[in-house]
């Protein structure tokens, strides 16, 4: 089966075969995944160990890996051809949510401050890992629903984005 996983604006071809063969971008890799409860995985690739937590929205898929969060999209072909098809995955939301429960560590934006598409905006620590949240679009913070030291669960609104006024 094949799928199309969109990491940061940038789309990876996975090719599972029926013997387990990993093939990404045509290229094979050897990769050992397994389950350790919950949404913990273990992964061995190319002489390394890793954990994962992987948490499965019905959109969006989050790794936390190495201390960095990836906020994913893993699209089979069909649901890619259906994509293209409307012109597109494009980004449009500009609404931080919270990918996992978790603890605010700090806000790193300020209301009314200019950002970047991936910029830092919130640094929330969960599973005792502490993850930079993304900024999805460019813009101005619009609202901070968040305050450092404050408990978020799954899904909560942390901070919003707008667009950056027109000047004329």
């Amino acid at each position: 089966m094949k799928y199309v996983t969109i990491i940061n604006d940038q789309s990876y071809e996975i090719e599972i075969d029926n013997d387990g063969a990993i093939l990404v971008n045509g290229e094979l890799r050897d990769v050992d995944f397994l389950n350790l409860g919950g949404s913990l995985y273990s992964i061995i690739t190319e002489n390394k160990s890793l954990e994962a937590v992987i948490d499965d929205d019905e959109s969006k898929i989050a790794v936390m890996m190495g201390g960095q969060l990836f906020e994913t999209q893993v699209l089979d072909e069909r649901a890619m051809l259906l994509v293209q098809r409307r012109g597109g995955l494009n980004v449009t939301s500009g609404e931080v949510h919270a990918p996992m429960p978790g603890l605010i560590v700090m806000v790193t934006v300020e209301l009314g401050q200019n950002v970047k598409q991936g910029d830092t905006v919130v640094i929330l620590e969960s599973m005792k890992m502490q993850n930079e949240l993304k900024s999805p679009v460019g813009g101005v913070v619009t609202a901070i629903h968040v305050d450092a030291r404050q408990a978020v669960d799954k899904g909560d609104m942390l901070v919003e984005i707008g667009p950056e006024p027109d000047e004329d």
